[in-house]
């Protein structure tokens, strides 16, 4: 297990992150958020789901989902249909549009990271994916089990996975 200060010091790296946010949100066209972007960034991923399928993915409520769907569905980029299954229910799909511009703002994307990474290598690249990859599912792995693992002696928090998560690489979403 890590040192404390070594902890400490993710906490500050993961913090400034949001400085990287900031760049890539700046340039989403403005009438797509970066919520808005992640809608469109799941039904491609995930394909058809329900607007409950959705707030899980995005980990935020109903009523919040609700209102990133109605963005995206009144600018055209999802369609809405019944579920065959239950009438009651919506299903969501990213429609041609939709895909056009995800496809539009992956390429910006590509086009920062490339900018602000010119100097590293394709091996830095590589490990920084697979490092956030796995920081990502350790966190996902803590939210299934309904919280944090149980707190070791030091006080601070093992994480149950131990092993390299399987490592998705798409270069344009």
């Amino acid at each position: 297990m890590a040192e404390r200060s070594q902890y400490e010091e993710l906490a500050r790296q993961i913090s400034a992150i949001g400085a990287v946010k900031r760049e890539l949100a700046r340039r989403l066209p403005p009438e797509c958020p970066p919520a808005s972007a992640a809608v469109l960034m799941l039904l491609h991923k995930h394909g058809e789901m329900r607007t409950s399928r959705l707030a899980e993915l995005l980990a935020i409520d109903m009523s919040v989902t609700s209102r990133h769907v109605t963005h995206v569905a009144d600018r055209g980029w999802i369609e809405r249909h019944p579920d065959p299954q239950d009438g009651r229910s919506r299903l969501l799909r990213i429609s041609e549009t939709g895909e056009r511009l995800l496809d539009e703002m992956s390429t910006q994307t590509v086009e920062v990271f490339a900018a602000h990474l010119h100097d590293w290598n394709d091996e830095d690249v590589a490990q920084l994916n697979t490092l956030l990859s796995r920081l990502r599912t350790s966190f996902g792995d803590c939210r299934a089990r309904g919280g944090l693992p149980e707190p070791t002696r030091s006080g601070l928090h093992e994480s149950a996975h131990d092993g390299l998560p399987e490592t998705h690489t798409t270069a344009s979403h």
